[in-house]
Parts: structure tokens; C-alpha cells; sequence
């Protein structure tokens, strides 16, 4: 049975918390804009490795913000009705989609390294005797437009758990079958609305949107949502990402 979030649990905080939070936002923003080019009023742009230190420092101190902003586990993304599903859901990737990674079935195995007692590999068959939990979310793209849609799977909280996951370990990486890959703060990987996602609309996750599986994870941006997974590790060293190696802000909270 797929057990779905209480729609009800979109908004957590009062009203005037939430305009409150969201003008701190705004002002938090606006201050980082300013901080970043008054740092660099001073520097000769042609001198790229000064102006690319400064950029990354405050690239770093705007994820430490973001982290202190979005990182409580206990604040749920908004979740949706049937209705509300984007149809058609599209398509999104650095490749065309004839190039999705055309992972089979047959022999895959979902190998576990790192700060993880149990590393004996996963089947999908196995995944699927799990408990799975649905959700209906939107999913947000860095580029600038959303879309909403429904997946199921396992709680992903719950299997790094039943692996023995060092859960105080700072960051979960994933390989993928392209050459994708990132990396996730912990506590967003224990968040209760991530999940190793398997279906999309209760159906065996399309190739063109993950198979065999993809990390769901509502409260982060598109890009930070994994697909075709083929390994994750539990770490203490930050393994980067994909689109985070060539700048992308790497917390990327929504």
C-alpha cells in the first residue's frame, strides 16, 4: 500500500511567520547581491582568480545562509491533488532524451559504500518489498519554471537507516548512470519527504524520468534530485556535484 503525506500539512507556520520569513528572504538576498559586488568594486576583473576567490566565498557563505534558512527537517514542502499534476510532465536533462541512460532491470544492483554497516546491494526487488510512501510535489528547476508530479518509493530516511547508515556523517553522495553526480547534506537526506523514488504516477519510473530510480527530494532544487542512481555513499568529504562543479550554488534549498 502507498501511504501518501496529509495534504493538509502544506503551510506549518502562522501566516505572519511565513510573510516574515519570506521579507527576510527578500532582504537576505538583496544583501548578498550587494555584498558580492561591493567585494568585487574594488577588484580588477581581469584578474579572474581574485575575482573567482571572492565569488566562491560567497558562494559558500550563501549556502551556510540557505542551510540556516531551509535546512529544518521538520518544515514539509506543499503537496498537491491528482488534478494538479502537470501533464505532460516534461522532459529535463543536459542531454537529448534518445540519451537517457538505458539502464536494465535484469542483474541492476544498488551498491552502498562509505559509513555503512550493511553494504550488501540492493535489488529493485527488494526495494519494492519495502514500505513505499507516496507524494505529489512540485518540482522546481533552477532555470526558472515548475512543474508538479506524483512518485512513490522508499522512505529514504528509513533505508539509511536499515543499512546502518552513519546518519551523523555529514553528506550522502549518488552516482548515476550518466555522468551525473552530487552530493546531499544529511539532513535533508533525512527529511520525511525524500525518497528513493520508483514510480512516477503509479507507474515503474519511465527511462526518460530516472529509471531505475531517482532521489525525490521536494526541498531542494531539480538538480539535486538524482537520476538513474547507481551508488550512494555515506561520507564526511563533500564529492561535489555535476552543475555544483561549474558553479551552481551547491545547498540549492527551495
Amino acid at each position: 500500500m502507498l501511504l501518501k503525506p496529509n495534504s493538509s500539512q502544506k503551510l506549518l507556520l502562522p501566516r505572519t511567520k511565513q510573510v516574515k520569513n519570506i521579507e527576510r528572504r527578500f532582504f537576505m538576498g538583496r544583501a548578498l547581491s550587494f555584498g558580492a559586488l561591493s567585494m568585487l568594486a574594488g577588484c580588477n576583473v581581469a584578474d579572474d582568480s581574485k575575482a573567482q576567490s571572492i565569488l566562491d566565498a560567497m558562494s559558500r557563505w550563501n549556502d551556510g545562509v540557505q542551510e540556516a534558512i531551509f535546512g529544518a527537517t521538520n518544515q514539509l514542502a506543499t503537496t498537491y491533488t491528482e488534478a494538479d499534476i502537470t501533464d505532460p510532465f516534461p522532459f529535463n536533462a543536459y542531454y537529448s532524451e534518445d540519451k537517457a541512460p538505458d539502464v536494465k532491470e535484469e542483474g541492476y544492483k544498488l551498491e552502498l559504500t562509505g559509513l555503512v554497516d550493511k553494504k550488501a546491494p540492493w535489488t529493485l526487488a527488494a526495494l519494492r518489498a519495502l514500505p513505499q510512501q507516496s507524494q505529489i510535489t512540485r518540482h522546481i528547476c533552477v532555470e526558472g519554471w515548475s512543474v508538479i508530479g506524483k512518485w512513490a518509493g522508499v522512505s529514504f530516511a528509513d533505508f539509511l537507516h536499515m543499512v546502518g547508515a552513519d546518519t551523523k556523517a555529514k553528506y550522502v553522495a549518488f552516482k548515476c548512470a550518466d555522468d551525473y553526480y552530487t552530493t546531499l547534506d544529511m539532513a535533508s537526506a533525512l527529511h520525511p519527504q525524500t525518497i528513493l523514488a520508483l514510480t512516477f504516477r503509479d507507474q515503474v519510473l519511465p527511462r526518460k524520468y530516472g529509471f531505475p530510480m531517482k532521489l525525490r527530494i521536494p526541498i531542494k532544487l531539480g538538480f539535486k534530485n538524482p537520476k538513474h542512481i547507481m551508488s550512494i555513499e555515506v561520507t564526511n568529504e563533500d564529492r561535489g556535484g555535476y552543475w555544483e562543479d561549474q558553479g551552481y550554488n551547491w545547498f540549492s534549498g527551495t
